[in-house]
This record gives C-alpha cells, structure tokens and sequence, in this order.
C-alpha cells in the first residue's frame, strides 16, 4: 500500500513540474502575429540561427566599450546598448549589455524595459536613481562608485547624475532584446500623436499644453 502511495505522489510530482516547465518563451518583440504561411514570415521569435559550422569568434564579440559614448543632446546621456543586433551569439541567451556615459546633470530619462530586467553598476561620479512600483511606491538611491542597484522588468526607472562631473554606469540586462519605452517621448512624441484631450485629461494638463509638448521634437539618447 505505501508502495502504491509513493508511486500516486511521484506521478503527481513529474505532472506538477511539467505543468510549471511548460510555458511560453518571452517574446523578443513588441508582438509577433500569426501566419500559416511561413514563406511570407518575417522572424522569429529571436534571429534565425547560423549554421554551428561556419560560426567564428567574430560572432560573440565587439569592440569599443572602452569609448565614452557622445553626450551633446539634450539630455546630457548616451546609452550604448551591446545586444543581439551587435553581437550575433547572444541570439537565445537572454542577455545584453549597456554602457551608460552621463555629463555633469545628465538624465537618462523615465523609461521601462519590457522584456528586461536591468543591474546597473556605478563606476564613475554620483547616480540619484530610482525606480516606481506597480503600486505606486517609489523606490530610490543616491549611488557611489562600485555600488550596484536592481530594476526590475517593466518598471518606469530613471538615473540622474547629480555630481559636478562625469558620471559612468554598465548595465546587465536579461534579454537578447530588452526593449526600451521612454515615458515622455512614448505619451507626447508618439506617431501618430495621441489625442490631446486623453493627455490633457489623463494628466490633468490645459489642451494647449499638450500641444505645446506633442510639437517638441523628442530626443533619443540610444545608440
């Protein structure tokens, strides 16, 4: 009879794990419609794979980290965003790289990854950082060089140099393709342009402000 219990409960066991290991991969992309004719796809979920044989070191490799990215925009920020579309082999491995240069009061803007979740080291200067919960709680820091700081997949996060000099951040990210939504130019710099009495009412704001900031141009500071 214990026999019988303990054959009942490892059944159980195997049908549990399979359950909670058969789930769908994230998506690598904002959305990836269905056809039933793959000779009109487009992609995958990911990059189409290279044959192992004619893979070369080439592959999994990039140059150039060690330069400052160039700051001169509005924000005072450059991120050099190391992913797939630079390194080939990171292709299914769910990670990529960012170097993060700041002038003295450079922002890198409120901004979500949708498919990632970031770790940021500081190496040089001084980072107000921070980032807000589904529930509204705002979580933030002031880091140093070496400190490490977490945000976490899908939420609006943001660092502000608040030093007198240079600042020098590298991020970890656990996407191929994490994806980047900057919150101000995603709401008011959208194409086509949202309708501004949503935003004027959303945000509580007179119409012809709304107007005002859906005619600015709206700077990216990703490369």
């Amino acid at each position: 009879m214990k026999s019988v219990h303990f054959h009942a409960a490892f059944v159980l066991l195997a049908l549990a794990f399979t359950f909670a290991s058969a789930f769908d991969p994230s998506p690598l992309q904002d959305f990836c419609v269905a056809i039933n004719d793959t000779k009109t796809g487009v992609f995958v979920n990911g990059k189409f794979c290279k044959d192992p044989k004619l893979v070369t070191a080439e592959d999994f490799a990039f140059s150039g980290l060690n330069k400052p990215g160039n700051t001169s925009n509005q924000l005072g920020s450059k991120v050099t965003l190391i992913n797939v579309q630079k390194i080939p082999g990171l292709n299914t491995l769910g990670i990529s790289l960012a170097r993060v240069d700041y002038v003295p009061y450079g922002l890198n803007p409120p901004h979500i990854h949708p498919r990632a979740t970031e770790i940021l080291t500081l190496v040089q200067g001084t980072l107000y950082v921070g980032f807000v919960t589904s529930d509204n709680r705002f979580i933030t820091k002031v880091l140093y060089p070496g400190d490490v700081f977490v945000f976490p997949i899908g939420l609006i996060h943001f660092q502000f140099n608040i030093g007198n000099t240079n600042a020098l951040a590298f991020s970890g990210l656990s996407s191929q393709n994490p994806g980047l939504i900057s919150i101000a130019k995603a709401v008011f710099g959208s194409d086509p342009a949202i309708n501004p009495d949503v935003l004027a009412k959303a945000f509580q704001l007179d119409k012809y402000i709304v107007k005002q900031l859906q005619s600015r141009s709206w700077p990216s500071n990703v490369e």
